[in-house]
């Protein structure tokens, strides 16, 4: 079984909370989507959902 390989990345988590925010009316700045992003990334490190020391290499 071969494993899929998700990047998560602060810059797309800030853009996804950007369109989203956005949608629902609210106009963030960009250093409120930096914090944002940032604290996203880290409750998915703590739930062991992503694992910040992956090797990304290719394995050919």
């Amino acid at each position: 079984m071969k494993e899929i390989e998700v990047i998560i990345d602060t810059e797309e988590i800030a853009e996804f909370f950007y369109n989203e925010l956005t949608k629902r009316g609210y106009v963030p700045g960009e250093s409120e989507l930096e914090e944002l992003a940032d604290i996203t990334f880290d409750y998915l490190l703590n739930k062991c959902i992503i694992d910040e020391d992956l090797d990304f290499e290719n394995e050919d």
